[in-house]
């Protein structure tokens, strides 16, 4: 892909999200520096083209997007286990609430 593709599919990208492409917002997507006369010059014989929007970072993040997701089941277990800390730091600390407030009132 060169790097006028690199930037009318931002251009593009930008454009179907209803936003203007201007050189500061292409710059801050582009994954390499560049000098901003080739953004400029790229970005001026740009003509919006709504599918063309497909890049490299799209099929990783399209296939991370498909990959296994865990169930309900996975997913209380994982809460389940991430909250049983907490749960017995909660009682511990309840227990020595309790412990407290019993040693102020005998005092």
């Amino acid at each position: 892909m060169t790097i006028s593709d690199e930037i009318s599919i931002i251009a593009n990208k930008l454009a179907n999200e209803g936003k203007v492409p201007s050189v500061a917002l292409i710059k801050s997507q582009l994954n390499q520096t560049l000098p901003l006369p080739q953004i400029i010059a790229a970005l001026k014989n740009w003509h919006h083209d709504p599918t063309f929007i497909h890049t490299k970072h799209q099929d990783v993040a399209t296939k991370a997007s498909t990959e296994a997701k865990p169930n309900n089941t996975e997913i209380s277990l994982l809460i389940a286990n991430a909250l049983a800390p907490l749960q017995q730091e909660i009682t511990e600390l309840k227990q020595q609430l309790k412990k407290l407030l019993d040693h102020q009132k005998n005092s």
